[in-house]
């Protein structure tokens, strides 16, 4: 099936990036199911070292789903948390492109990764499209400048309730919130904000493979 993004040269780019992101797969799966020992009590740094290299991007369809969120809403504002190599970033940015204008925020604390994104960013030729921060996403949210459009969360655990914090005086009515996941203990913080009646978000769940939450401030 022809990709939404209609443009020949990115999704030949997007191709090598997801084939090499789902390669990895088996040896992530092996880490987290087999080979780590203790109790999960969230990311460790033996975690953070084991995935300082891995790109674990997401899925085409969930990133096409993104770009047409962010096209259909005209968004011209976008934060993503979560960045990595920056395959769902140049989906994002491909939306900014095609709306006439607009920035993505992103950010990566890990240098390996960091340094691909920028690649990645450069090949595209959609970098002046994107704000990039090599820094904490805590840090980063602080320079983001409102009213946001669209924000898509692909990380999880204690770093996305404040994440959230920050972001939420500066969403727009009518703003999107894209969670890649299932609702799990690693998104708690977030829902319990997202599902309190007072904060003015309708949230339904989207049936892709392995879970996206679709969330509306009204």
């Amino acid at each position: 099936m022809q990709s939404v993004l209609g443009d020949p040269a990115l999704e030949r780019l997007l191709d090598g990036l997801h084939t090499a992101s789902r390669a990895e797969e088996e040896a992530v799966d092996r880490y987290f199911f087999h080979e780590r020992t203790g109790p999960w009590l969230g990311m460790e740094p033996r975690d953070h070292a084991f995935m300082a290299d891995k790109m674990i991007a997401l899925e085409r369809q969930k990133g096409e789903f993104c770009y047409m969120m962010c096209r259909a809403t005209g968004a011209r504002r976008v934060v993503e948390a979560g960045t990595s190599f920056g395959v769902s970033t140049l989906y994002l940015a491909a939306a900014m492109r095609d709306n006439g204008g607009g920035t993505v925020f992103a950010s990566e604390y890990e240098p390996v990764k960091a340094g691909q994104a920028r690649s990645n960013f450069q090949l595209s030729g959609l970098g002046g499209f994107i704000e990039f921060h090599e820094a904490d996403i805590i840090e980063a949210c602080a320079m983001f400048e409102g009213p946001i459009d669209f924000v898509l969360f692909d990380i999880w655990g204690q770093v996305v309730r404040p994440v959230l914090d920050i972001l939420l005086p500066r969403l727009r009515p009518g703003a999107v919130i894209c969670t890649d996941g299932e609702r799990s203990d690693g998104y708690a913080g977030l829902f319990e904000v997202l599902d309190d009646p007072a904060q003015g978000f309708r949230t339904m769940s989207v049936p892709f493979e392995g879970g996206l939450v679709f969330s509306l401030k009204l």
